[in-house]
């Protein structure tokens, strides 16, 4: 099997197939970061996925190999998508009220319907508290580091994140099993004689 560095070194010279084969290998990985950041708009998704791997072959050049090829290209997917969703959506201003609502959807123990629900909670929440909430909890990014990339304060970062994590339990709560506590069950059960 062809090294990440000899398949990085033909496609900057110009190897149509060793660009499919980087494209096929990461595409998944980096596709489904676009995604988490996006939410729920897949068209606004695979038009910022488009744009992500355009970018990330036009910097091929520019790739030094001072981190793993998988690494590089993910920051380039976080940076060219906060970039496309700050231009769509005007992210500049991320405090937003949340407003209530719930979610209701059939339990079920399968592990792919609660990522599934997971995924859908937080595509429902704000674009500043979901982008917050994915680039600290999923991918995670500092406060710190938000605050720069979003050019916010680091206070409105760990802000955001909180109505975030408080909304997506509201919005996941029905998949909480609640067992009733055994000293609640005594003190309703009859005498013992």
């Amino acid at each position: 099997m062809e090294t990440d560095h000899t398949l990085i070194r033909r496609a900057i010279d110009g190897d149509e197939r060793a660009l499919r084969q980087l494209w096929s290998q990461y595409s998944p990985h980096i596709d489904a970061v676009v995604r988490r950041l996006v939410g729920g708009d897949p068209d606004l998704a695979a038009d910022i996925a488009q744009d992500v791997w355009i970018q990330i072959f036009r910097a091929l050049g520019s790739y030094r190999g001072d981190a793993q090829f998988g690494t590089w290209a993910h920051r380039i997917a976080v940076n060219r998508t906060l970039n496309a969703l700050r231009k769509a959506r005007r992210l500049g201003r991320l405090e937003v009220d949340m407003e209530e609502d719930s979610s209701a959807v059939e339990m079920d123990s399968d592990r792919a319907f609660l990522a599934a629900s997971i995924e859908e909670a937080a595509a429902r929440l704000p674009a500043g508290a979901r982008t917050v909430f994915m680039l600290h909890d999923v991918e995670g990014y500092t406060h710190d580091d938000i605050a720069r990339e979003l050019g916010i304060t680091t206070g409105a970062s760990k802000s955001q994140l909180f109505k975030a994590r408080a909304r997506l339990r509201r919005l996941l709560a029905h998949l909480i099993d609640v067992q009733t506590p055994a000293a609640e069950l005594r003190t309703h059960a009859a005498p013992r004689s």
